[in-house]
This record gives structure tokens, C-alpha cells and sequence, in this order.
């Protein structure tokens, strides 16, 4: 993002063979939002992988996808496929015209466009949203039964504080991804719109582009902070980090 921006601000003339990759790697925002896109399937990853690990605890077939290698598989798919999509995108419809670049602009019609609009919203914004609802609905529902569960207990003991403490912990990771949910559907609603109106009415969005890409870039930016303020996981490790901490005491 950086890169991409600055390159922007310094209006390069593009010419020749560098400017051309230029254009088609890095100003045309190929990389940007293959990356982008790449972090949205890794979102969706994470929530399936949350639901299955609550849901679906006990099931063999659960255990065989919570697997390392499938792991590996849904981030390695996420990066090479968007990025892959992305750059099979760009190539065809951005050009070098008096030594600019102009990312996304050349399309064999207005349906066409128009097309991709609708299938990109779906699969990057309305699935994420719908797996949201499915996966974090059915594990509220699940962990209300535990607590009524473990509420019942009728002797408390050991065993039963640490169950009360693994639940909470369960708890707070989950709520600290619903945090990051409806924060993704409040920052990059504003985007998905804009895009959308920008197919539809071409000169229409000219003015207003900044704006909706602040909210998706304070999003990736929020991000990490969400999770160092809601997480205990990432707090230990963070603390873990800092090297004037006190020492002295015995692990």
C-alpha cells in the first residue's frame, strides 16, 4: 500500500518496458488488492476454522480438516488464487496511455464490467458476510449451552475452574472475532457501494473514491490493535516481547 501510494504521488512518466510493469504490477494496484483480497479468504478461513473447532468439536471428519495441511492449503489457496485472479484482471484491462497508467479502465463492454462487479461483491463481501452470521450464530448458540451446562455443576473444584477458565478464554476469542467482523462490515460496506456505483454510473465516484478507501485501509490498520486490546494470547506474546520487563521472577 505504501509503495503503490507513493509511486502515485510522484507521477512518473511512465515509458518503456519498466514503465509498463510499472503500471501493471504496482500502479494499476495489482498487488494492492490481490493481497486484500487474500487477507478477506484468510478472515473467512479463520471463521470456519472457529466454528469447526466449537461446532464441531467431537466430529472425526472436523478433526481431519483442522488438520496442519489443510491449514497450510486454505492460506497457500488464499494468497496464490487472489493474487493470481488479480493479475489475470489487470493485464487485459489496464494500459500505458502518454505515460499513464490507467489500472482497471479498458473493458470489452459495460456489461461485461458490470458482471464482474456483481460477481466480486459476492465473493468477497456477501460470502464473508454470510459465513459471519452462519459460523458466529451457531457458536453463540453452542457456547450459552456450555455456560447453562457448567452452570449446573453442582460441586465446584478444580476441574470445574478450569473448565470455567477454558470456556472464558473460548469466550474472548470469540468475541474479539465478532469485533473484527462487524468492523469489516462497517469499513468496507462503504467500498464494495462505491465500486458497485462506479460500474453503474461511471462518472460518478471520481470525488468520493478517498473516502470509502480510508475506511477499508483503517480496517487493515485496526486491525492488529483489535487484537492486542481483546486477545490474552496476543497480549502474553506481546508482553513476552518487551525486553525491559521484569525478569526476576521465576516462570
Amino acid at each position: 500500500m505504501v509503495v503503490t501510494l507513493t509511486l502515485k504521488l510522484c507521477n512518473i512518466y511512465l515509458t518503456g518496458t519498466l514503465g509498463y510493469w510499472l503500471c501493471m504490477i504496482l500502479l494499476s494496484e495489482n498487488l494492492l488488492w490481490g493481497t486484500i483480497n487474500g487477507a478477506r479468504i484468510n478472515l473467512m478461513s479463520i471463521t470456519i476454522e472457529r466454528y469447526l473447532k466449537v461446532v464441531h468439536h467431537k466430529a472425526a471428519w472436523s478433526k481431519k480438516l483442522l488438520s496442519k495441511w489443510v491449514k497450510i492449503s486454505a492460506a497457500a489457496f488464499a494468497w496464490i488464487a487472489c493474487i493470481g485472479y488479480k493479475t489475470a484482471l489487470v493485464f487485459p484491462t489496464s494500459r500505458v496511455v502518454n505515460g499513464v497508467c490507467y489500472g482497471n479502465a479498458f473493458w470489452n463492454s459495460r456489461i461485461v464490467a458490470l458482471a464482474h462487479s456483481i460477481w466480486y461483491n459476492i465473493s468477497f463481501y456477501v460470502l464473508v458476510i454470510c459465513i459471519f452470521i452462519f459460523c458466529y450464530g451457531r457458536i453463540l448458540v453452542v457456547i450459552r449451552r456450555q455456560a447453562r451446562v457448567m452452570a449446573s455443576h453442582v460441586e465446584p473444584g478444580p476441574s470445574t475452574s478450569r473448565d470455567n477458565q477454558s470456556h472464558q478464554i473460548q469466550t474472548n476469542v470469540i468475541k474479539t472475532m465478532i469485533i473484527v467482523s462487524a468492523f469489516f462490515v462497517i469499513t468496507w460496506t462503504p467500498s464494495f457501494v462505491n465500486y458497485t456505483l462506479k460500474q453503474l454510473i461511471p462518472n460518478h465516484v471520481v470525488t468520493s473514491y478517498k473516502i470509502p478507501m480510508f475506511l477499508g485501509f483503517l480496517y487493515i490498520c485496526a486491525n492488529p490493535f483489535i487484537y492486542a486490546t481483546r486477545s490474552d494470547p496476543v497480549k502474553r506474546v506481546l508482553v513476552s516481547l518487551i525486553p525491559w520487563k521484569n525478569s526476576s521472577q521465576p516462570p
